[in-house]
Parts: structure tokens; C-alpha cells; sequence
């Protein structure tokens, strides 16, 4: 789609903020498609013309204007159905895009990884499989009558046939995907683990790298980043955790994209903490703040644990629209991830937030237990070790949930006490939390196939 113009076009339903381009977020979808935006049209109706979206009215002035403009492609900020689409290209006499179709394209382009170009495959297919008959545009040049029936439609109809093995296909392979994705991330489950989560263009991508260092691509591009990166994060006063980004989220997402991208998803499914990002300089950021509480609750995970941080507040143009958000959000945490700006008093938050998930305990047992000390390190840390005469004290951090499947039989368990005389292995003091480390440090990056145990 690259050096096409195009029209953007909105048929608006609800309210729209005065300050608020409607079309602002199409513009940046065209933008990072690499289409050249020649001119606007919008219309407020009740509900869509069911034949072709616009009123018709609103179709011939549309004509004119992509005439007048030399346009090559209509992009809808809205969902069309294929008739919409096929009547809207017959008065256009132009090709005609709808917001799923656009963002397909941009996730199709931006696909780095087998997993991620499965998914928007699957997407592109499931979309097309009943738009199919437009996109034979040879058929409407074949003859009709006497010896011409049929060939066209039986070529559609094989054409179909394939398209449906190959979402047959695709989705047993992304089923198998999502298993090894499960698998991997529950092998992490020792680990501390938090997910970024957030609207496109967030900020989640600079965040993750003033965070940890990875050097993850971070561009100011919608759908930068669709493939899950895990790197190690030094927390002061815990230690390292995971911390994982994920693909943006955005309005109206398609539904067929939150299924293609479940494996994808999986790290923050399974993660202990979430870290909402939002743009706080954003005029629409209630509304890109709800889309994303939607989408999280469509794959289930709206009730776990998350701190919302209000990135880019360098970029903030209105301080009264960061108010709002602090009134409403008033456990929000403010940070500029470009400027480094608010980034320990999230360490601090993090670290806090996930004492609630774990818990640090010594547990004494028996030198000859190398069963019990081999499961404490899959399931948890073992964070330092003092040997006596016929037993061994361990200093863990362990999920909540875990402490309570150790028998009382075979380990005594009692609570942390940080007086340091607890050592490691090498017999070198051992002190969770004895110096401030910085955030920034110790990144490294995790083998998605490997257990970091």
C-alpha cells in the first residue's frame, strides 16, 4: 500500500470530545501503513447506511472529492460489511478499505517472528474467506449465458475450499504454538513476572528498554511491536524479575486478532503483575485507557494484579488533562520512560506490588532432602543457603500459593529474618536489598525456549 493517497472517511455514532480528532487515529494507521493522507470526510448518523455506510448523499460528494484529489484507496475508520465494501467501490470507482483490513495490513508488514506471521495469516484468511468474490475481480469480466455458467463460480468455490484448509491448518498449527508458549512461560513460574501491557504508541517499547536496557525496536509507530521480548529487570530490595512487552492494544480491536495472537498474549495471561502503560499526553487517553481494560477482559486477565503508569508526562501540553487522570487514577504512577523521569518509584511500586504475590521464607530441612531443595529451585529462589551438622536452612522467595503444598513432615518453615547471617553456597554474606541497585542494570535477555532455572 506504500505511496498510495488516500481519503480518510469516519461515520461517527457517538459523542465526540471537542479536542478530539475523530479521524486522528486512522490518520496514524495510514501513516504507518505508508499511505500519503490527501484529504478528510466524516458524517454523524445515528447508526451506518446498511448498503454503503455513508449516506448516499454523502457518497457522491465522497466521489467528487476523491476525484478532485486523484486518491487511490478509501480508508474507513469503521468496519464494513463485504456488500458495504463491494457497493462503495462500484460508486467510487476506487478501492475501498476498512479499519480491520488497514490494521491486518500493518500487522502483516511488521511480523517479525513464524509465530506472529501465523497469527496475521490466520487474521488475513478468516477476513477474506467471505470477501472472497470481490477480490475475484477477473470473474465480473466472464461471460454469462449459454456455455459461460459456471466457471467462475466453481473457481470460487475451490478457491474457498482452499482458504478453509488452510485456516484448518493455521489454527492447529497456532494450537500447537500456544501450547509450547504455555509451557514455556509456566516453566518461569520461580520468576517474578511482569507484563507490559497497553494501547499502541504507548511507550511501552522505551519503557522496557529504560527499564532493562534490551535495545528492543521502539518506534513512534502504531503496531511497532508484535512480538513478545522477555528480559531479566533488577529490582532493588527483590532481585530480578521478568519483565515482558507484548503487542499494543487499540480500539475496536478485531476480535479475530485477539484470538490469532493468544500465544502471544500468554506472558501476560500468566504473569503476576501488569504494568498498564498509558500515553498521558494523549487527549484520548480515557478513551484508550478503557479500550485496553476491554480487551484485557475479553482474554480474561482484567482482574489481575496492575499498576497503571502514565508515561511520556514530558510530552504533556495540558496539565489539567494530567490531573483528570490522577483524580481518577490516583494510585497512577507518573513517569517519563525517554527522560528516565519517575523510573524508581516504579521499581519501588513493582517491588512492592509483588510482595504480595511472594513471600520470602527460611525452610530447614534435612542434608540428604535433594528432592525437596530441587523442587524449591523449579518452583521459586533459592537466595542463600546455611549449613549445620544434619540440616540445612534455605532462604527462599516463593509463591504464596507454593508454601502450602510443603509438607510439614520433611521442612520447618518460618519467615525471613534479615539479619544477614544467612550465606550462599560459596560462603559469601548474602543480603536481599543491601544496596540500591539500579534499574537499568543486569539486563539480559531471556531464551523464550529454555527454563531461566
Amino acid at each position: 500500500m506504500a505511496h498510495e493517497s488516500a481519503v480518510l472517511v469516519g461515520v461517527i455514532t457517538h459523542d465526540v470530545a471537542h479536542d478530539v480528532d475523530p479521524l486522528e487515529e486512522l490518520a496514524g494507521l495510514a501513516t504507518t501503513a505508508g499511505v500519503r493522507i490527501a484529504g478528510r470526510l466524516t458524517q454523524h448518523r445515528d447508526h451506518p447506511e446498511p448498503a454503503t455506510c455513508l449516506g448516499s448523499g454523502k457518497v457522491e460528494e465522497l466521489k467528487t472529492f476523491v476525484e478532485a484529489l486523484k486518491a487511490d484507496v478509501v480508508l474507513f475508520d469503521n468496519d464494513l460489511t463485504p456488500a458495504q465494501t463491494r457497493n462503495l467501490e462500484q460508486g467510487l470507482g476506487v478501492k475501498v478499505i476498512d479499519r480491520t483490513e488497514l490494521i491486518l495490513d500493518i500487522f502483516a508488514t511488521h511480523a517479525q517472528t513464524a509465530e506472529s506471521r501465523l497469527a496475521v495469516e490466520l487474521a488475513q484468511l478468516e477476513y477474506s474467506l467471505p470477501r472472497l468474490k470481490r477480490m475475484w475481480t477477473h470473474l465480473s469480466r466472464l461471460k454469462t449465458g449459454i456455455g459461460m455458467r459456471g466457471p467462475g463460480e466453481k473457481q470460487l468455490e475451490v478457491d474457498r475450499r482452499l482458504v478453509e484448509k488452510r485456516i484448518h491448518d493455521l489454527r492447529h498449527e497456532l494450537q500447537d504454538v500456544e501450547k509450547r508458549k504455555a509451557r514455556e512461560v509456566r516453566a518461569r513460574r520461580g520468576f517474578g513476572t511482569v507484563s507490559i501491557v497497553g494501547y499502541t504508541n504507548a511507550g511501552k517499547s522505551t519503557l522496557m528498554n529504560a527499564l532493562t536496557g534490551a535495545g528492543v525496536r521502539a518506534m513512534d509507530k502504531l503496531f511497532a511491536t508484535l512480538d513478545t521480548r522477555t528480559r531479566r529487570w533488577q529490582l532493588p530490595s527483590w532481585g530480578p524479575v521478568l519483565l515482558s512487552d507484548t503487542v499494543g492494544f487499540i480500539k475496536n480491536l478485531p476480535h479475530r486478532l485477539i484470538a490469532s495472537f493468544k500465544s502471544t498474549l500468554e506472558e501476560a495471561r500468566q504473569a503476576n503483575l501488569l504494568l498498564h502503560v498509558a500515553d498521558a499526553s494523549n487527549a484520548a487517553v480515557f478513551d484508550q485507557l478503557a479500550a485496553v481494560y476491554s480487551v484485557l477482559e475479553e482474554i480474561g486477565i482484567e482482574a489481575k494484579d496492575t499498576l497503571l503508569v502514565l508515561n511520556k508526562i514530558d510530552a504533556v501540553t495540558d496539565q489539567s488533562l494530567l490531573d483528570a487522570v490522577m483524580h481518577r487514577y490516583p494510585h497512577a504512577i507518573p513517569v517519563s520512560a525517554r527522560k528516565r523521569l519517575g523510573l524508581d518509584e516504579l521499581a519501588v511500586a513493582v517491588s512492592d506490588a509483588l510482595s504480595h504475590a511472594f513471600r520470602e521464607v527460611d525452610i530447614e530441612t534435612g542434608l540428604d532432602n535433594g528432592r525437596l531443595m530441587a523442587w524449591l529451585a523449579e518452583h521459586g529462589e533459592v537466595l542463600g543457603r546455611q549449613y549445620h551438622e544434619d540440616h540445612v536452612v534455605l532462604h527462599c522467595r516463593l509463591p504464596e500459593e507454593v508454601l502450602g503444598r510443603i509438607q510439614p513432615a520433611e521442612a520447618k518453615i518460618r519467615p525471613h529474618e534479615r539479619n544477614g547471617h544467612l550465606a550462599k553456597s560459596n560462603g559469601q554474606p548474602h543480603e536481599m536489598g543491601s544496596g540500591p541497585a539500579d534499574s537499568s542494570q543486569n539486563a539480559e535477555k531471556i531464551d523464550n525456549s529454555a527454563d531461566p532455572n
